[in-house]
């Protein structure tokens, strides 16, 4: 097992990370920006390092400076955490370089999965069904656009290296595709470096549904259930809740069998999230695969008991996976909202500022991850995500029930929130009924704080 571990990534995440270090008696180290000197996760790890100015690609998407606060302070090896660098497959090799390990799947493995084109050919080859697209990605907007003409509206533009709702642009017409593209292309390079994009035809309406998986370096690979992230606005999740309330049990089954099928063909190992859609009729489509832990990871640790940052550090170090497939028992629901620093009358605007006053909710079932604290200036710099509260009760009703509870004892002053927002989505009759698709169509038509039930 490793002595030391260096945190490549801030925020809650980080702070996460340190405290499943603390646990397994491994010691930390935090890189930081300037503006994150401040910042919970920067004092909460055994040693910090500063390693530029706020700017991400000045600081946590600098390669050689974070390998470099690695190497300095005798980190036997870097966790990503999810965003910045967790998927990318040059800094995954160049710790290979430099003889540290990164904790998450190979760089071959990030690789193939990264590429949305090389992805899909990989579970055609497994057998897992996948949704129509191009066969190769592309930076020429005609060809693309040759696709979308053939294949038909609507249809999803996508970035072939993306991930995070970045560079993802819906088209429901041929008049509006080529300036779509462009945005989400421009939005890519700037994201990822990456101009490669890649058209599937677009499911509407269709439930999104993950698979969470996690491999060893022996070949061993299980599943631990799904997770249901329908509820998005411009493609970033905003609940995400375990079990689905929308599969048969019977689609559930088949799911994990092609969530192991498609971890297999891309020789995984470390905890990553198999990503489908699936139709009204319960037909499902792979969508991607993340090769990293997902934000939403609590909930699937709620009803399984399994730590997942612990398991993917033991994985890293070459530990075999500490349960087989039928040690995996899900149980009670489990229901994770991402508070964030937005303002949903002003378009979910994000702010920044200085946090005056704090109450985080707590008891039986409730789980709140966060780096914030009383007198922390949130920067502008970075993601808008504040909290990830999570809440575990039997069923589905009594998570619903618990997390108004949560949502409503939550306080954050100083800076706009979501959380007002939340607590009227999670209390609506469409939320209670799972219908997801109403939901949606609320958020897509920019539909502002009040009652929800009221804007239909």
């Amino acid at each position: 097992m490793y002595q030391k571990i260096l945190i490549t990534n801030r925020g809650e995440i980080a702070v996460r990370i340190i405290r499943a270090c603390r646990e397994l008696g491994i010691a930390t180290v935090a890189v930081c920006s300037t503006a994150d000197r401040e910042a919970l996760h920067a004092q909460l790890a055994d040693e910090c390092i500063c390693i530029g100015p706020p700017r991400p690609a000045e600081s946590y998407l600098n390669m050689e400076q974070v390998l470099s606060a690695a190497i300095v302070s005798g980190a036997q090896a870097v966790h990503p955490g999810f965003g910045f660098l967790s998927e990318n497959t040059k800094f995954a090799r160049m710790c290979q370089q430099c003889g540290i390990d990164f904790i998450g799947p190979s760089p071959e493995c990030i690789e193939k999965m990264g590429d949305k084109s090389q992805a899909r050919k990989t579970m055609i080859a497994a057998g897992v069904p996948v949704i129509p697209g191009m066969k190769e990605a592309t930076e020429d907007a005609e060809v693309a656009q040759a696709f979308a003409d053939e294949i038909g509206y609507p249809v999803m533009i996508k970035a072939s290296a993306g991930g995070g709702g970045k560079g993802m642009r819906e088209a429901a017409s041929k008049e509006e595709f080529a300036e779509l593209f462009a945005v989400a292309q421009r939005e890519a390079r700037q994201s990822f470096g990456d101009g490669q994009m890649y058209v599937e035809k677009l499911l509407s309406g269709a439930q999104h549904i993950e698979f969470q998986v996690l491999g060893d370096k022996n070949g061993n690979i299980i599943q631990l259930g799904e997770r249901d992230c329908t509820i998005q606005r411009r493609h970033q999740k905003m609940i995400e809740e375990t079990p689905s309330p929308f599969l048969k049990e019977e689609t559930r089954r088949k799911m994990g069998k092609a969530a192991v099928q498609a971890a297999r063909a891309a020789g995984y190992w470390s905890a990553g999230t198999v990503e489908f859609l699936v139709d009204d009729e319960q037909n499902f489509y792979f969508m991607e695969m993340n090769t990293r832990i997902q934000v939403e990871h609590p909930v699937t640790e709620l009803v399984t008991g399994i730590d997942l940052v612990k398991e993917m550090i033991r994985i890293a170090a070459g530990e075999p996976l500490s349960r087989a497939q039928s040690e995996i028992h899900c149980l009670g629901h489990a229901i994770e909202c991402r508070i964030t620093a937005e303002d949903p009358e002003r378009c979910f605007l994000p702010n920044a500022g200085k946090i005056t006053g704090l109450h985080l909710p707590g008891g039986n079932g409730v789980r709140v991850d966060t780096a914030l604290y009383q007198g922390y200036e949130v920067p502008p710099f970075y993601d808008s995500m504040l909290v990830k509260l999570i809440v575990h009760a039997p069923s589905r009703d009594e998570a619903i029930q618990k997390m108004r509870s949560a949502l409503g004892e939550l306080v954050i002053e100083g800076i706009t929130t979501n959380v007002d927002f939340l607590y009227e989505l999670v209390g609506s009759a469409e939320f209670a009924e799972a219908d997801m698709r109403a939901i949606n169509e609320m958020l897509s038509f920019g539909r502002q704080k009040g009652n929800l039930d009221a804007q239909r």
